[in-house]
């Protein structure tokens, strides 16, 4: 297939962390905020006058000083992520609003934190208490740890507006964002589809990690080149797969995957489409802060929410991508020594498999995957198997 025309400009800017969209939006005098979790919901790091920058480590190298303040057992994300703070890459940030929910990354902006790690003047970090499973106890007390960790700092520190009218702004802004990019997620359920997994998963992360605003007309003239686009006659993959797991901050494992022949057509990750960019419903009745937090704690499937009743939700979640997107299999991975993930993968890959009867793959991987040979194996592996197994049902 043709290239898409703005992919190129994408694949550059994230290989920054401080990119030029955030480096022109911090000369239009806009606040920049470092975000680590979902849990803090985006238009609330997305008001008029500030923007959010997922914390990640692009090209990176050697993690050894991140190791030698975290351990050589904490997760490697968090590991990458000190590192990269202790080289300045996160120099350009203004303040970091986190959520108390991982303990490895709590430990990670810690570090950034007590070793002064920015130096700009000002510079804070806040820490938010997020629920462990989804009632309306549990939304009233994040309601609060968001008005108080976020909201009162932000207006505080830098007057930004955090009115009623400024965050239904924000969550306009987030809708139209995730409008966009589901409508282009959507080419991936046809029968042979005119977007890869790879192309998504560039402009899915680019909208978590610059300036929302710029990326409108990038996205839009996107969906538009899509709809013209004639895919190539003879597909490219074997096999589709749902991705699931921890977070992927570097699009180059989906092409390892796919050029090992499984075509990702869903993506349940961390900064991934499902749910990170589904659409905000703000109910008339109620506040748009509890909206907003109603949405990310009802519709979260994080394996921080414990309860039954979450835990199975995920699962019939992944089920319903599975059929939308005619996936034949699952894979789920993990970035090594990730607590919430760890157990996840065990159960859900066993649920999937034998409840619901998907072929799965679960592997644990490197956060810096690279040419990872035996990953791709076991994806070959996978892809052959689902094929073995269509073969004995035709």
């Amino acid at each position: 297939m043709k290239d898409l025309k703005h992919i190129y400009d994408l694949e550059t800017l994230l290989q920054e962390t401080y990119n030029s969209l955030a480096r022109q939006a911090r000369d239009r005098g806009e606040i920049a905020i470092g975000s680590t979790c979902s849990l803090i919901p985006e238009p609330l790091l997305n008001l008029p006058g500030c923007f959010s920058v997922r914390l990640r480590a692009p090209r990176t190298g050697s993690i050894e000083m991140g190791t030698y303040y975290m351990t050589s057992i904490m997760c490697e994300a968090c590991r990458a992520i000190l590192e990269r703070a202790i080289e300045g890459g996160y120099q350009f940030l203004d303040c970091m609003l986190t959520p108390d929910s991982c303990a490895q990354m709590n430990r990670c902006v810690e570090n950034i934190e007590h070793l002064n790690l920015n130096g700009r003047k000002g510079f804070f970090v806040t820490y938010a208490d997020v629920p462990m499973k989804s009632d309306e106890t549990a939304l009233k007390h994040y309601v609060r740890q968001m008005r108080q960790y976020v909201l009162e700092p932000l207006e505080k520190r830098f007057s930004i507006d955090t009115s009623e009218q400024a965050l239904r702004r924000a969550v306009a802004l987030h809708n139209r964002i995730s409008g966009l990019l589901m409508e282009i997620g959507d080419f991936r359920r046809e029968k042979n589809p005119r977007i890869t997994g790879y192309e998504f998963a560039v402009l899915c992360l680019a909208t978590y990690c610059c300036p929302k605003e710029p990326l409108i007309p990038i996205l839009e003239e996107t969906l538009a080149e899509l709809q013209n686009r004639q895919p190539d006659q003879r597909p490219g993959y074997r096999a589709k797969v749902v991705l699931a797991g921890s977070e992927i901050d570097d699009p180059q494992l989906i092409r390892m995957i796919e050029e090992a022949g499984a075509l990702v057509v869903a993506d349940r990750f961390c900064l991934g489409s499902f749910p990170g960019r589904e659409e905000i419903c703000l109910r008339e009745e109620e506040d748009a802060l509890t909206g907003i937090c109603r949405h990310y704690m009802e519709g979260g499937q994080c394996p921080r929410f414990m309860n039954t009743e979450k835990i199975r939700e995920r699962h019939a979640y992944m089920n319903r991508l599975a059929q939308r997107f005619h996936a034949d299999g699952i894979i789920y991975q993990q970035i090594k020594f990730c607590d919430y993930w760890g157990y996840e993968r065990a159960y859900a890959s066993q649920v999937m498999r034998e409840e619901y009867g998907y072929p799965v793959l679960s592997i644990d991987r490197p956060y810096a995957v690279g040419n990872a040979g035996q990953l791709r194996t076991r994806v070959q592996a996978f892809v052959e198997s689902m094929e073995i197994k269509k073969l004995k049902k035709q």
